[in-house]
């Protein structure tokens, strides 16, 4: 009889906190439907043992009484149990549901916990629409992962409903804790997971990992308006963002709902909560993880820069070393944009020779994603005979983690030039001879005076580790440099007007200036060579 009487309390608690949704035609009161027919089953069965209990030990004609007792009370409004009944065997569609809805009253009703996220929006029409944009984007996946962002007020009409329910449970003398209670975004999910998957031909939507998300996002307009209360009982919780349109963001709510007691969240806001004017609008998004490819590059122009070159927002020159590897990259993979990084970076008028300088690129968003090395080989020779200006070697996709390998101790590694060198004064072979001598020649320099726009004033301390000297004729030789990555070789030969001590002005007593200048190797062991 104890639990008899504790189920059928439990059912009809429930049952008042499924009206708030059933009102609504709510599919998240669908949810429960499988949940409450156990619940009424167990209950009918048990009362039918009673009844027939009652049946050997009472007469037939105390039977009928009560039969007619029963009839002439039958017009009177149903109790708990009987709309319970009701509810479960009265499940609509969703195109019904609506219909009924909008009939009441000659106009819709939106849930007042999950603003028609789990009415309209949820649902074979919605899947069909993620369905849709995953198509039109033509992406390459075999899983994606299904993720939802709601509207920040959804928190504060969960957490009046959460106070509604946890007053009608108490008084039933039941216990029901917050982690008992199914939040819409888990709802949602649980609904369209396998409605999308169908729509999609049986790819499968997974929980944890994928490298393909779809995101959708709901918005209300009344966010401001229902978040409001919170801004002026906790405003250390809500504090101006350059890029957010509004301060009201969802772990801004939360945290407000965290610090603010329930009275006097309830003394601010209403309980249940008040009827909306409208639903959620949702915005379905389709985004692939970034794929990293990496390589190599020599560059054999002296007028083109390593990034696209614009000085006072106008451009200097018609392309760059970036822009010519990174269109036939782009167009591969049909990705939405692109990061480019090196290795270090020569000036306009330099050439990267030899092995090439290390390069890689994070590609955005990229609708192919796979390719075999055999495919890469010939994305290789596409940019390679897309320009003469510029080669391409070792192209690779990477992981995101082998790109840091590229930048460790990126200071540490050793660069080598050869540089063409001008001097004023008149010189013989046996004037720079010495020059080969020196070794792990310590330079201290300071932020030469062409990069000071965009590098801060400071002193660094370089390493050239050697140095040997071709003469050519009185006025020109060549030199070539093994140096610390980092260190300014121009500024070595020309002084930067004392900026770098000590230099080849000094070394030569005589003003010298560099008229060309090569990269010959940049000492970085990433990527890994690819076989030819």
């Amino acid at each position: 009889m104890l639990l008899l009487s504790y189920s059928t309390d439990f059912v009809s608690c429930i049952s008042k906190y499924v009206k708030i949704h059933e009102s609504s035609n709510c599919i998240f009161f669908d949810l429960t439907q499988e949940t409450l027919k156990e619940l009424q089953i167990f209950i009918n069965d048990t009362e039918n043992d009673k009844c027939q209990d009652s049946v050997a030990l009472d007469s037939r004609d105390d039977y009928k009484s009560k039969d007619a007792a029963e009839s002439e009370t039958s017009e009177d409004p149903p109790n708990k149990r009987a709309k319970l009944e009701t509810s479960i065997t009265d499940v609509q569609s969703e195109e019904e549901a609506a219909a009924v809805d909008k009939s009441k009253d000659g106009d819709s009703r939106v849930c007042v916990v999950c603003l028609g996220i789990l009415q309209g929006l949820c649902g074979t029409t919605q899947a069909i629409k993620i369905a849709e944009a995953v198509k039109a984007g033509n992406y390459e996946f075999d899983t994606l992962v299904l993720s939802v962002s709601l509207p920040a007020q959804l928190c504060v009409r969960e957490h009046s409903c959460w106070l509604y329910v946890k007053k009608e449970v108490r008084e039933k003398g039941l216990v029901l804790d917050k982690d008992d209670v199914i939040q819409v975004k888990e709802a949602f999910k649980w609904i369209m997971q396998g409605m999308v998957t169908k729509e999609l031909g049986g790819i499968a939507v997974v929980t944890k990992v994928s490298p393909f998300e779809v995101s959708v996002e709901f918005t209300h307009p009344e966010t401001d308006a229902d978040c409001h209360f919170l801004a002026a009982t906790c405003p250390d919780c809500f504090k101006p963002t350059k890029n957010k349109q509004s301060v009201f963001t969802r772990m801004a709510v939360v945290k407000a709902l965290e610090k603010i007691p329930d009275a006097k969240f309830l003394k601010h806001y209403p309980c249940p909560p008040t009827q909306p004017t409208s639903s959620c609008s949702p915005q379905v998004q389709c985004l692939h993880v970034s794929v990293f490819v990496a390589g190599r590059y020599n560059k054999f122009c002296r007028s083109l820069p390593q990034t696209p070159w614009v000085i006072d927002g106008e451009r200097r020159m018609e392309s760059s070393v970036e822009e010519l590897i990174a269109a036939p990259i782009l167009s591969a993979f049909r990705a939405d944009g692109f990061n480019f990084s090196s290795s270090g970076r020569e000036d306009v008028d330099v050439r990267t020779l030899g092995n090439g300088r290390p390069f890689a690129m994070e590609l955005l968003n990229p609708h192919k994603s796979r390719f075999s090395k055999e495919q890469m080989k010939q994305l290789q020779e596409t940019i390679n005979q897309s320009s003469d200006k510029i080669k391409v070697r070792d192209l690779q996709i990477v992981t995101r983690e082998a790109m840091s390998r590229m930048k460790e101790g990126e200071e540490e590694k050793t660069k080598s030039y050869t540089a063409l060198v001008w001097t004023q004064k008149p010189i013989q072979r046996e004037d720079i001879s010495f020059i080969d001598d020196i070794k792990d020649l310590t330079l201290d320099q300071k932020t030469p005076l062409r990069v000071l726009h965009r590098r801060a004033l400071a002193v660094r301390q370089r390493a050239i580790h050697s140095m040997s000297t071709r003469f050519l004729d009185s006025h020109h030789f060549y030199l070539r440099l093994k140096t610390q990555a980092g260190t300014y070789i121009k500024e070595f030969v020309h002084g930067d007007f004392g900026r770098t001590n000590p230099n080849l002005c000094q070394l030569l007593k005589t003003d010298t200036d560099i008229l060309e200048l090569d990269v010959e190797s940049v000492d970085v062991d990433w990527p890994p060579p690819v076989p030819e």
